[in-house]
């Protein structure tokens, strides 16, 4: 916030995080709090949880993304609770690593994958979404990427930076892959069900009859508690081919020498997913899909920018930056540099998320905040900086 103008008086919108706990319009539900805070007051979670989680806890979230599920069922075993979907995808990263190993990853996609690779010394290797198809993935260039030491692709959906929901027939192509490949499918669905378009959410733990599916998810975005740090890595394997590849063995090793979510929200857990009402969800549902559209509208009028889709989930959007229009802005850095500093308006630049000279907007924030932001000060920006015919 250094660079900021300190003379503007006018508020700084935060179009950058995806944190919509800090604005009044995204708020939990009652029933969130007033479970955690009858765990707390019991006395009953005071104590260290198992390293894997509470069963109660995982027998809730089996029974939870269960309903989603066609084929089969989930048990409590198939559930491992982690510090948010952050330490899923250590947990997930870590035990998929060995010598010369490489995995697929979406570009633009979420950095934390490519992180805990580096760190885990595998090698990353990136996929392309497609705007022009509703981002989706390029299976062709998947197959060409893809050799002997490949362990996993990672798919995100609904998608972050994107905002785009797959259909059924994609995920179905994405297994039909991976079980071609001989690979598994980490799917990130930590948006499960804030879709507000034509496209419902689809868990891929539908196809694992075809290839086997590790799913990473948490309370954070659809309750709107990203600070209460509660997640968890689900195994959706029918066949066994985890347990068999000692996949199973490297989880629970992981979480044996790893902290643990707090217990006593775990303890809450149960009441959480079984309490919530859909009248919550279809709140914050609808606001999202009000956002979208001020969103898209607002980025619709701006000539350099420009919107190949319109979101469907998430909270966030990609547009690709033109800045052959623009005077005195020479990529997608240089220009949130300076719409923080001339604007008092965050975004991400989209090299931050794989794609130079794109942006990733988040529009998890009040509609009054959005349209002030975008339609107005973004534009106001791009007219001043445009450059003169």
């Amino acid at each position: 916030m250094s660079n900021l103008d300190q003379s503007d008086l006018r508020p700084v919108i935060q179009l950058g995080q995806g944190d919509p706990s800090a604005f009044p319009c995204f708020q939990t539900t009652s029933v969130a709090e007033d479970a955690v805070e009858v765990a707390l007051r019991s006395n009953e979670f005071n104590g260290y949880a198992p390293t894997v989680g509470l069963f109660t806890a995982r027998k809730a979230v089996a029974e939870y993304l269960s309903k989603d599920l066609k084929d089969h069922k989930l048990s409590p075993d198939d559930v491992y609770l982690t510090i948010g979907s952050s330490q899923a995808i250590e947990l997930i990263i870590s035990a998929l690593s060995c010598p010369k190993s490489n995995i697929l990853l979406p570009r633009p996609g979420y950095p934390m994958y490519e992180a805990h690779a580096a760190v885990s010394n595998i090698e990353v290797r990136h996929f392309d979404l497609i705007p022009e198809k509703d981002w989706e993935i390029d299976l062709d260039e998947v197959e060409d990427l893809a050799d002997e030491n490949t362990v996993a692709i990672v798919i995100i959906n609904p998608g972050n930076p994107c905002g785009n929901v797959f259909k059924y027939q994609h995920l179905k192509k994405i297994a039909e892959i991976a079980k071609k490949l001989g690979i598994l499918i980490i799917a990130d669905e930590v948006y499960n069900h804030l879709t507000f378009g034509n496209n419902p959410f689809i868990p891929m733990g539908n196809f694992s009859s075809i290839a086997p599916v590790i799913t990473v998810d948490s309370i954070s975005k659809r309750w709107i508690v990203p600070g209460w740090r509660l997640g968890w890595l689900v195994t959706n394997d029918p066949q066994g081919i985890l347990k068999k590849h000692g996949i199973i063995d490297s989880i629970i090793g992981f979480l044996n020498i790893s902290s643990d979510p707090v217990t006593f929200i775990q303890g809450a857990l149960p009441q959480i997913l079984e309490k919530t009402t859909d009248f919550f969800f279809s709140k914050i549902t609808n606001i999202l899909r009000k956002s979208a559209d001020v969103c898209y509208d607002s980025l619709e009028d701006i000539p350099c920018i420009t919107c190949y889709n319109k979101p469907e989930g998430s909270m966030f959007i990609m547009v690709k930056l033109d800045v052959s229009m623009l005077e005195d802005v020479f990529d997608d850095v240089d220009f949130c540099t300076k719409m923080a500093k001339e604007e008092s308006v965050v975004i991400l630049p989209g090299v931050a998320v794989g794609l130079k000279n794109w942006l990733r907007i988040s529009f998890a924030i009040e509609p009054e905040s959005l349209l002030e932001g975008l339609g107005c000060r973004m534009k106001e920006f791009c007219k001043r900086h445009a450059k003169k015919k």
